[in-house]
Formats: C-alpha cells, structure tokens, sequence
C-alpha cells in the first residue's frame, strides 16, 4: 500500500501560548543537532516531549515518532498537540498515525525552519 500523505489545512494564524511553545521546542531541538526535522509533542497532562530525526545504518526514526516513542516512555497515555518543524511540504502518514495511536483529536503543526506554522493536519 502507498503511503498517501495526510490532508493538511492552512496552519491559523493565532495559534494558543502552549501551540506556540511546541512550535519553538520542536525548532529548538532541530538547531541544537543540525537534524532534518525536530518535533514536539504535549501529552494530556501538559508535560512536552521532544524528537529529532535519528538516521542511523541500522535503524531510523522521524522527528515525529521519536517524540511520541518519548512521550510514552515517560508515562503519556494521550497526546494534546503535536509540532513537526521540517523542510517538507507535506506530512507523511507513519507520523501521522504515531500521533493517532495516541489522540485522534491532536493538532498535528508543520512549521518551516523559522517557526512558522505553515500547514496543521486535524482530525
């Protein structure tokens, strides 16, 4: 089965104060490692999780999927928002659907290297 990407909307342009931490946590791990994509997510309790995208010869995992792979280690059984900061035009499914298993309510944002949310995919 293709992978069929997700149908995004335009992102609002007055995202709430915690949207706008995710946004800047998700930008903030990306710098900090020169990755291609940095994501974050919020679980139900407020507590945020970051990712980065791991390449490896062995093993990899997007931006998104890390997050959410943290934010479950640590104990989250449900997701509030996501934050994907990328290149990319579009979200690919494995992340969607690693938010999904989590919330099927979640925002998920896309923002572009500076911040700017560009793109939100809701349920």
């Amino acid at each position: 089965m293709p992978d069929v990407a997700p149908s995004l909307a335009p992102a609002p342009g007055d995202l709430s104060a915690e949207d706008t931490k995710l946004l800047t946590l998700a930008r903030s791990a990306r710098a900090r490692v020169a990755a291609l994509e940095g994501a974050a997510v919020r679980d139900g309790d407020g507590r945020t999780y970051t990712g980065v995208t791991i390449a490896l010869p062995s093993f990899g995992l997007s931006a998104l999927q890390l997050a959410v792979a943290v934010a479950v280690a640590a104990g989250a059984v449900t997701l509030e928002a996501a934050a994907l900061v990328t290149e990319a035009s579009t979200l690919n499914s494995a992340d969607a659907v690693a938010v999904r298993h989590l919330s099927a309510s979640a925002p998920i944002y896309l923002a572009d290297a500076t911040g700017q949310a560009f793109a939100v995919l809701q349920p």
